[in-house]
């Protein structure tokens, strides 16, 4: 009977132990469980404000506000780095999988169809995006949306052109505007997308034959920027010409009383309407950080953000829901040509072969 007691009494005293060190290694499993939830937290926490990277062409006093802004906002900090476009986006392909690029901005459609076409961008998913940007400006396969619109159209003289004489981008390369016609060379891209997307409607023969009108009416070789243009109206040198409206904008706020005024092309019911263009925004291919470029490329389509943008330079919101600004809504309201500005990359090319063909500048 004492050899039994003995015995279940060390069977108890193992058993103590044997549960104490399952105890012991349940308590460090459970520690080791948390400590890694923790740490897990903690760098989603440090993904949810890592820094982001914009590559840009635009100027930097027309995109630092809305970084400055952004950050204020989320806390997020952003580093950017300001250059042309076609050595942005040779930078990009130079990088590859080890840029630290997660946003590209730059303007004109053209542009970001190039960067499409170089595959430094990637799809977006974005309901945001897609409710708030209309579907003509943005890519079919949503590589990029447009932040801001500006419109290429007519400008003329309000003491030498009555505008019921106006009708077409076309027109201007009728008789009647013989030694009037002043035009920004033909090596701007703003040019070669408006001359793409008459390819896009016309076919590139007509298309051709517009621009060597057009050539033939020039009062001067064509000027390196579209306030060389309006200057050159105001000087009397020509009476109309072609320019985006917030250079339009920028000399009327300079003198109010500027001879000068902006005409809609292609507003009748079988017009196609105002050529358009934008500036716009993609997340890179190889970014890091995609959740936070997404962030901001959606805020600066939020209606806040697009505020800013019809304030700072003049430009038309790419979001519907935004009115422009006072200065801009009294230009007038038009109607825009539709097609998707896609079509203004993708037969670019094909628009600089022609325009050299048409002997344009």
């Amino acid at each position: 009977m004492t050899m039994m007691k003995t015995w279940l009494t060390g069977l108890s005293a193992t058993a103590l132990l044997v549960l104490s060190a399952c105890s012991d290694e349940s308590a460090q499993s459970n520690e080791s469980t948390a400590q890694a939830q923790d740490a897990k937290v903690e760098a989603q926490a440090q993904d949810s404000n890592k820094e982001i990277v914009v590559y840009t062409s635009r100027k930097e006093h027309l995109v630092k506000p809305f970084f400055e802004q952004f950050t204020s906002e989320t806390g997020i900090e952003i580093n950017y780095i300001t250059d042309s476009e076609a050595a942005l986006i040779s930078r990009l392909k130079a990088e590859g999988e080890r840029t630290p690029a997660d946003v590209f901005i730059t303007v004109d459609a053209g542009n970001l169809w190039l960067a499409t076409q170089e595959g430094v961008l990637q799809p977006i998913e974005s309901d945001a995006l897609e409710a708030s940007i209309p579907e003509s400006l943005q890519d079919p396969e949503n590589h990029w949306f447009g932040l801001t619109v500006r419109a290429r159209t007519i400008v003329y003289s309000t003491e030498r052109v009555n505008p019921e004489e106006l009708t077409t981008y076309e027109a201007l390369g009728d008789k009647q505007w013989k030694g009037r016609l002043c035009l920004r060379t033909s090596k701007k891209v703003y040019n070669q997308s408006l001359v793409a997307m008459l390819i896009a409607r016309y076919g590139e023969e007509k298309t051709q034959q517009i621009v060597e009108n057009w050539v033939a009416n020039l009062a001067s070789d064509p000027f390196s920027n579209d306030t060389k243009v309006m200057n050159a109206i105001t000087a009397g040198v020509c009476d109309v010409g072609i320019v985006n409206t917030y250079y339009f904008g920028r000399l009327q706020k300079e003198n109010s009383a500027i001879p000068l005024a902006l005409y809609w092309p292609g507003q009748s019911a079988e017009g196609y309407g105002v050529h358009v263009n934008v500036s716009g925004a993609g997340i890179t291919k190889h970014s890091d950080n995609k959740e936070n470029a997404l962030r901001l490329i959606e805020w600066l389509a939020s209606e806040e953000a697009q505020q800013m943008f019809a304030g700072l330079n003049m430009e038309y919101p790419a979001n519907e829901n935004v009115e422009p600004t006072e200065e801009v809504a009294a230009w007038g309201q038009f109607k825009a040509d539709s097609t998707n500005l896609s079509k203004a990359g993708e037969l670019q090319p094909a628009a600089v072969k022609l325009m050299d063909r048409a002997g344009y500048k």
